[in-house]
């Protein structure tokens, strides 16, 4: 819908906002009107060169064309049922995802925090299960990040600050260790320890990739415990770090693993894969969804994989990912450039604040977001070329000289 069709204005949209909405959000002093491939379109059909694509979700591009065309066939024949007939969507996908990925069984659920609750919770009545009724604890990450919900909330490992402000007591059982610090998880775990949880790319936490040996050694330390390592892969999944998934980059597989974001090409969706031995925990009645394993979202996931498979996105992804990273590494005032694939993070030095620069490029027509003080992060999508992030380093490279003048 455009502003066209209701005789509105900007102006008007934003008020009505303003009046009617729970703001929590900074807004962007603009109408998106119209997205395509690594643009988004102002009311004023003025174009911004999109490194946030949803914030990791479009990675095929805006509104590709396979994903929307989709979508409209499945509106025609099914919008939505429950989950209890059969439906082509949800079948072709699951067999999709499992055999692309290595991984047995599929559950779906409809975003990423809710895909950690699910994973959180067949970890527990597996460990349950199997051991006892004390063998639920899992230990995360500090700085990690794994949604709001309260579970996923508590699993992310920010105590007493971010996410988990106000919000009263979190959800019991979690610890936290530091991240890449292979002994430091170690020590963290219990006897009632069952799992371990962790991004391989730590997003909000500063855009840290896992070390090889931080990872393998992690996989290892389950083995031989009888723990579970549980990979959370809503931002990173789905060829965004050089790989379809980013537990790939290390040669190492999750007992389950958690996916969203570019996993719809747009629509709102989530699951997690498990091995056929831990997807037992999860029997008739333990979990449900109302909406997971949508069928026009599944029919628009399969869509969005398929074109990030055949396309070879995850190729691209590691190839401009490095160009881009070896880019930025010219800009002034950096005191390093992080990242995997095109997760790519730049942290500044104390005279350059984030979000200052982040404000900055909006007003030149890119779209970045900041995180922490000093740390501008983006996720553009993966079609993006090298020419693409020469004309972003150009405005990230105008608005830090601005600011530093």
């Amino acid at each position: 819908m455009k502003l066209a069709d209701t005789g509105l204005t900007a102006e008007d949209i934003k008020e009505k906002v303003s009046k009617y909405m729970i703001e929590t959000y900074e807004r962007m002093d603009f109408v998106c009107e119209k997205a395509k491939d690594q643009y988004l379109y102002d009311e004023k059909g003025e174009k911004y060169l999109d490194f946030y694509a949803g914030i990791a979700v479009n990675s095929a591009g805006s509104c590709n064309e396979k994903v929307v065309e989709a979508v409209i066939d499945q509106v025609h024949d099914v919008m939505h049922t429950f989950n209890y007939p059969y439906t082509v969507p949800q079948a072709l996908l699951a067999e999709k995802i499992c055999t692309t990925i290595g991984m047995d069984k599929i559950f779906y659920q409809n975003s990423g925090t809710e895909a950690n609750e699910a994973m959180i919770k067949m970890a527990r009545k597996y460990g349950i299960e199997k051991y006892g009724p004390n063998k639920y604890h899992i230990v995360t990450a500090k700085m990690g990040f794994h949604g709001r919900t309260f579970g996923a909330m508590s699993a992310t490992g920010q105590p007493g600050n971010g996410c988990q402000v106000g919000f009263g007591p979190m959800t019991y059982g979690f610890s936290y260790a530091p991240y890449n610090d292979l002994q430091a998880f170690k020590d963290a775990c219990t006897e009632n320890t069952i799992a371990i949880m962790i991004e391989p790319v730590q997003g909000e936490g500063g855009v840290h990739p896992a070390t090889m040996e931080f990872m393998t050694g992690l996989r290892k330390f389950c083995d031989e415990k009888g723990m579970l390592l549980l990979i959370d892969e809503v931002q990173t999944g789905w060829c965004r770090t050089g790989k379809v998934m980013s537990y790939m980059n290390y040669g190492i597989k999750p007992d389950i693993v958690s996916m969203a974001k570019a996993l719809g090409g747009g629509m709102p969706i989530g699951a997690i894969c498990a091995t056929a031995e831990v997807a037992k925990a999860f029997s008739a009645g333990s979990h449900g969804t109302t909406f997971g394993g949508h069928p026009v979202s599944c029919a628009a996931a399969l869509a969005e994989v398929n074109e990030l498979l055949d396309r070879h996105l995850a190729d691209n992804a590691a190839k401009v990912g490095e160009y881009f990273k070896d880019k930025l590494s010219g800009l002034p005032h950096v005191k390093e450039v992080r990242g995997q694939g095109l997760l790519v993070g730049v942290e500044f030095d104390d005279s350059v604040k984030g979000v200052d620069v982040k404000h900055e490029c909006l007003h030149r027509h890119l779209l970045i977001t900041a995180i922490g003080e000093h740390i501008i992060r983006m996720v553009p999508p993966l079609i993006i070329t090298e020419k693409d992030c020469d004309d972003a380093f150009e405005i990230i490279k105008a608005s830090v000289e601005a600011l530093a003048a």
